[in-house]
């Protein structure tokens, strides 16, 4: 089996989630420094979500 790479770098990260750090612990529980409630208001103002796109009883957070 091949060894895994230790990798120590921090990835890049969008400025608005500067110091982000998501871990998964040895339960499997995804364990992050972030409150999850910033996390997700910046996924909604910057991601489009296909699947609402046509939706109109979403109101659009981005205009």
């Amino acid at each position: 089996m091949p060894k895994k790479k230790d990798n120590q770098d921090k990835p890049s990260v969008n400025s608005e989630l500067e110091g982000l750090d998501i871990r998964i612990n040895e339960f499997g529980e995804i364990e992050g420094n972030f409150d999850i409630d910033k996390v997700n208001a910046f996924l909604n103002k910057s991601v489009d979500d296909k699947k609402l796109r046509d939706r109109d009883d979403i109101s659009e957070e981005n205009e």
